[in-house]
């Protein structure tokens, strides 16, 4: 048993469990909402949230939420600051060393968990209250519409009904734009890292399932969410493929290179001799998504994709 699991069973052993521990004197009674594990009742507008989810952070800030507990390690390199630099905001790691002594210290009444946090749902409820209400692939309707799902749920849980309608609104209007500035053509959807490109039909297939778009490669057989793995993916083979255009997600902008130094996307892409003569060079038809999509991958991330799939296909005609 490593050092990390040993303290938090200590700690899970200590605080007992949600239905035991959880602090709702403060909040303005309780709400029902639907997460990935059924209807669960958790407090409404509680005072102290664990924002775990990193598809909720620029929600919760819209809605006006401070945490009490984020890994901080998650948040986007902008906009977050206030949150990275309060010393009152507990780090509670990532999804991969949780430290769940500094979120239990932190008291929460919810922890908005999910997402990267999921396997770690069982031992986050005997802390507090946990909601997964993250977005998925598998929910009803695809990941896009699990995005409005989960900001609906959010305004319900903050009573911030109105804001959520103005997010999922944008959305819409984005979503539509983009469906209908793309008439069928073929696009690759690429994932940069390590000074490499690979298929990220895995990640942001999910951005063009909407759109009327042809993906020249599907993410079948590949991990639903990993971007991690090269799959051996050779320049040759897009070549070969020459699609009209290409999505690219860069992974090394938002969390660096996990080995070596760190390749901005463009600079790959510029310069991979094979892909000289393919239309999307020749046109100048790649769409980078923003550097912190990999950090942020919600609903505001999606709206911003859709705009900026929107605008370069009306602008190509």
């Amino acid at each position: 048993m490593t050092g990390t699991v040993l303290s938090a069973s200590l700690v899970l052993s200590a605080c007992g469990t949600s239905d035991e521990g959880s602090d709702s004197a403060t909040s303005e009674g309780e709400v029902t909402v639907t997460t990935a594990k059924g209807e669960l009742s958790v407090p409404r507008k509680p005072s102290r949230v664990a924002a775990l989810d990193n598809t909720s952070f620029l929600t919760l800030k819209a809605f006006g939420v401070k945490p009490v507990a984020v890994p901080k390690q998650l948040l986007p390199k902008e906009g977050f600051d206030d949150w990275k630099n309060d010393a009152s905001i507990k780090d509670v790691g990532t999804h991969r060393e949780p430290k769940f002594e500094a979120l239990n210290a932190a008291e929460p009444n919810l922890i908005v968990g999910g997402y990267r946090f999921a396997d770690h749902h069982d031992k986050l409820s005997k802390i507090a209250k946990t909601v997964d209400i993250a977005p998925a692939d598998e929910a009803e309707g695809g990941y896009v519409q699990s995005l409005k799902t989960q900001t609906e749920s959010l305004g319900k849980i903050f009573g911030q009904e109105t804001k959520a309608k103005e997010i999922v609104a944008a959305l819409d209007r984005a979503e539509k734009s983009a469906a209908g500035a793309t008439k069928g053509e073929s696009v690759f959807l690429a994932v940069a890292s390590a000074g490499k490109v690979d298929n990220g039909a895995s990640r942001i297939g999910r951005l063009a399932e909407p759109l009327n778009l042809k993906n020249v490669l599907s993410a079948e057989g590949e991990e639903s969410t990993s971007v991690h793995d090269n799959s051996g993916l050779a320049p040759e083979t897009i070549a070969k493929l020459n699609p009209d255009w290409v999505i690219m997600l860069d992974r090394d902008a938002a969390v660096g290179a996990e080995t070596g130094e760190a390749i901005a996307a463009k600079t790959v892409v510029d310069g991979m001799e094979a892909w000289e003569k393919t239309t999307f060079r020749k046109q100048d038809q790649v769409i980078y998504l923003a550097s912190d999509f990999y950090l942020t991958e919600g609903i505001q991330a999606y709206t911003d994709a859709f705009n900026q799939v929107a605008t370069a296909f009306t602008k190509a005609g």
